[in-house]
């Protein structure tokens, strides 16, 4: 698997990924997830965005994550149903906290949505910590971090 920058091509393939990715949390949440409504263009022109892609450059998934004062914000993480289960997501994420450490960042932070509930136990395996929750949006979100040094 590789990981390169996300490039204007890559648009439809992050959306589709995005849309079959959070598409199961809409009657749950009530509306479509924040993820499903991102501008992908503009945070792919922004640098914002890496893909991962296999050996045959098929594409697998994706990470939007950018750098804040002093942390690397982790925005969105989705991965293609067909390549679930095989530590893609996992690698993205270790993608992040890699580009946050060659910055000097000391920390990850995040959210998600209430609503999915396998978020709230793979992120603490991944050494993420509860830090809060609140309503923004009018989603009910619950925040993360993890600190790096």
């Amino acid at each position: 698997m590789k990981i390169r920058p996300a490039v204007p091509y890559d648009v439809s393939a992050v959306r589709a990924c995005a849309e079959e990715a959070y598409a199961p949390y809409i009657a749950a949440i009530g509306r479509k997830p924040a993820p499903m409504v991102a501008d992908f263009e503009t945070q792919i022109g922004a640098g914002q965005v890496h893909v991962a892609e296999d050996e045959t450059g098929s594409f697998l998934g994706f990470i939007v994550y950018f750098q804040n004062a002093d942390h690397m914000f982790l925005e969105n993480v989705a991965v293609v149903s067909a390549a679930a289960g095989r530590g893609i997501g996992r690698a993205l994420i270790s993608h992040c906290e890699a580009e946050a450490c060659s910055l000097g960042l000391p920390a990850i932070r995040l959210y998600t949505n209430e609503k999915m509930t396998a978020n709230l136990s793979i992120y603490p395996r991944l050494g993420y910590t509860e830090t809060g929750r609140r309503t923004e949006d009018g989603f009910n979100r619950v925040y993360f971090e993890k600190s790096l040094f």
